[in-house]
């Protein structure tokens, strides 16, 4: 074993990193493992020992430091594509028969949907255009 170039075990670093990064889903494994192979990129060079564990550290730190708060900031996003009943709210419906804080019908979509007045007290004739502003089970809750 003293005959391995020390750029053959930084490679064996980088594939041992690579395993925890496969089962956990932990990014920070990956960011390692890139570090591991700065490292054995400078060993294969020539460079020494402590030059090879700097690059290491530097590369894995500085991508664990930059990289990690852009991945939570994308995380936290919500996703722009809107489906299934998040895609209808916001929409615009046609009344159908009349709406009120009882119910009604509306066409919504190219569909017929039952619907009611998000306020109790108004009333929305046939032919007139409401905005959905959520859904309830099979109701557009409409204004």
């Amino acid at each position: 074993m003293d005959n391995i170039d020390a750029w053959v075990w930084w490679l064996i670093g980088a594939a041992a990193l690579g395993i925890p990064l496969v089962i956990t889903a932990m990014p920070e494994f990956g960011m390692l493992a890139v570090g591991a192979i700065a490292a054995a990129a400078l060993a294969g060079l020539g460079f020494g020992v402590v030059i090879q564990v700097l690059a290491f550290l530097i590369v894995s730190v500085a991508l664990i430091a930059v990289v990690r708060p852009i991945a939570a900031r994308h995380g936290r996003q919500r996703p722009e594509l809107r489906t299934g009943v998040d895609a209808l709210k916001g929409k615009q419906a046609v009344v159908l028969e009349r709406v009120d804080g009882a119910g009604g019908r509306i066409k919504l979509a190219g569909e017929i949907w039952s619907a009611r007045a998000l306020d109790a007290g108004q009333a929305y004739d046939v032919g007139q255009e409401v905005d959905v502003v959520d859904i309830e089970g099979a109701t557009a809750i409409v204004i």
